[in-house]
């Protein structure tokens, strides 16, 4: 017979899974995005020294848009590129988490390509010319 499946296990060994492969550094720090219902969250962590570089979410006063939709994504992408830029932070190592390359964190990734910010996934830089 087939067992139903642990949904939130399953996501703890994505997660595990995940991070085991990469990791932030004092030049290439790590990018997590994190989606809630509500919510979206994203930061950049130096994994070396153990600290939060930089943080923006919805929750921040400069975002409008205070959901967890495509708009929010655009807008605290373009937020956290922002911050980076101010800290001098020019490659980041993508975290995608526990979830799936959603919209929401897709939407992350490229506002930030945007910004020029070097993003990099499985070992292959994308940035934009």
């Amino acid at each position: 017979m087939i067992s139903k499946t642990n949904r939130k296990m399953e996501r703890t060994r994505r997660h595990i899974r995940v991070r085991t492969k990469i990791s932030g550094t004092s030049e290439c720090p790590r990018l997590c995005v994190y989606r809630s219902n509500s919510n979206i969250y994203a930061q950049i962590v130096d994994d070396t020294k153990g600290i939060t570089l930089v943080s923006a979410s919805t929750l921040d006063k400069e975002i409008k848009e205070k959901h967890s939709n495509i708009e929010a994504a655009k807008e605290v992408g373009a937020l956290i590129a922002k911050r980076a830029i101010e800290k001098n932070i020019k490659n980041v190592v993508y975290d995608r988490g526990r979830i799936y390359l959603s919209w929401s964190s897709k939407r992350i990734s490229r506002v930030c390509t945007k910004w020029r910010i070097a993003i990099l996934i499985s070992n292959l830089v994308y940035t934009k010319k």
